[in-house]
């Protein structure tokens, strides 16, 4: 569990460390007292809590509080159905590529936890997207999860570059569930 003093809450926060005194002290702010000391910790859960519940920026604490998905397929109907089991409120951040280039490029800006790759973009394009994932470092541990056509065909791939798959049609809202299962199991969403 990541505790944070009152200092960095009001670094977070971008106010005077006093004011998260003011509301360590009225309780609105939950957290507890170190033994022997008036220093003050917050539990990362009751911040979080605490700036929802009062409408203000998790700011450095989003990427913590988020799954971010980046979905690289070209089939709008699949988007809309993915995006639709994977909203804001239920802790997700999702972003769209149509290409491996802009999968590539949507990797270095958007940082995804999780990618879903559908391969009906082209299997040698999927596949490449895979495994360029596992060969760059900061992107290794990135979740995959392919989303392999139902047209008969047996797609051989190497098993290391995909943690996951999902043969069309599939079930939109189990896919998110496995999704968010996975990401969880790497970092504490909330």
């Amino acid at each position: 569990m990541k505790v944070f003093t009152t200092g960095q809450v009001a670094k977070i926060c971008k106010v005077a460390p006093r004011t998260v005194s003011k509301w360590f002290d009225t309780g609105r702010l939950k957290g507890y007292r170190i033994p022997g000391s008036q220093d003050r910790r917050i539990p990362r859960e009751s911040l979080i809590k605490f700036l929802k519940e009062h409408g203000m920026p998790l700011g450095e604490l989003e990427d913590e509080t988020l799954a971010k998905v980046l979905i690289v397929a070209q089939d709008q109907v699949l988007i809309d159905n993915v995006k639709r089991e994977l909203p804001a409120e239920r802790a997700f951040k999702v972003a769209v590529a149509s290409s491996g280039f802009d999968a590539g490029i949507q990797a270095e800006s958007f940082h995804p936890d999780c990618m879903i790759v559908d391969f009906s973009i082209g299997r040698q394009e999927a596949l490449q997207i895979c495994q360029n994932l596992r060969r760059t470092p900061e992107f290794s541990d990135i979740i995959v999860i392919a989303l392999l056509p139902d047209d008969g065909a047996g797609i051989s791939y190497d098993r290391s570059t995909v943690n996951e798959t999902f043969r069309k049609p599939f079930d939109s809202a189990l896919l998110a569930e496995r999704a968010k299962t996975l990401v969880s199991n790497k970092k504490e969403l909330v």
